[in-house]
């Protein structure tokens, strides 16, 4: 069968030069997961290709998938995804997957930006003090989710009230308030951190209507989801369109009266 033509070209423009072992050692394999990955399912949306290579990125880290993660990372930097918007996806999988999941990730992402000459640390991008953590963090919270979210600080017990302002001032407040990249870009990162993780359907449906306050349409996090599936596969894809059609069902035609 052999690769195709737009699968080699897209092949190129991430990994210019590379020699894939995969395609002396694993042939029809790689002319099956090439035709797929690097042509069918690119062509598939409208979303541009930074932002598509973003949310691979996002999904790698949350799958815990290293070795991908180092490749694609080098195809991303190659299309012109910047340095701070690498680390900045780093730094956002911290509060969503955890440092034990996130630390070998940060640690090659600094040793593949060094290799490329790229000096660290890099240019700061928190925009928030101990003083203003907590308050920028919930108004953030405010704007992604809603009134609900003094709802759920108000119902709260008192023995897990802890976890709600943690959540305020270190998820929003620490992460989600940095430069680097805008809003949209972040919510999108998180539905595909969520997708990319096991037993969080419940957050990726809050997480689908916060995308949908700031912007990210029905058919932005469809995109997002299809782009994903040759990284997380089928099954993880299944779930997360069956999160998407009831968090944001398709919306049904309008039928002509008489």
């Amino acid at each position: 069968m052999g690769i195709s033509v737009t699968a080699a070209r897209n092949h190129a423009r991430l990994f210019p030069g590379h020699v894939s072992t995969l395609k002396v050692t694993d042939p029809e394999f790689i002319e099956v997961f090439d035709a797929f990955a690097f042509d069918e399912i690119p062509a598939c949306g409208s979303l541009d290709e930074r932002t598509r290579m973003m949310t691979i990125l996002a999904a790698l880290i949350a799958s815990q998938t290293l070795g991908e993660y180092r490749a694609m990372l080098q195809g991303a930097l190659n299309l012109g995804v910047t340095p701070v918007e690498a680390k900045e996806i780093v730094y956002q999988a911290v509060p969503y997957c955890g440092i034990g999941i996130v630390y070998d990730f940060l640690h090659a992402t600094n040793e593949i930006l060094v290799s490329r000459g790229v000096a660290l640390p890099l240019e700061g991008q928190s925009t928030t003090t101990p003083a203003t953590r907590f308050e920028r963090g919930l108004a953030l919270q405010r704007e992604i989710f809603g009134e609900r979210i003094d709802q759920m600080h108000r119902a709260a017990p008192e023995d897990q009230a802890h976890v709600n302002r943690f959540l305020a001032s270190n998820c929003f407040g620490d992460h989600l308030t940095r430069t680097g990249l805008d809003l949209g870009t972040r919510e999108l990162l998180t539905f595909a951190m969520l997708l990319s993780l096991r037993g969080c359907e419940a957050q990726l449906k809050g997480h689908i209507e916060g995308n949908l306050r700031v912007g990210n349409d029905r058919a932005r996090l469809l995109d997002v989801l299809t782009q994903l599936l040759p990284y997380v596969g089928y099954p993880r894809t299944l779930n997360a369109l069956r999160c998407l059609n009831e968090a944001a069902p398709e919306p049904r035609p309008v039928l002509p009266t008489l």
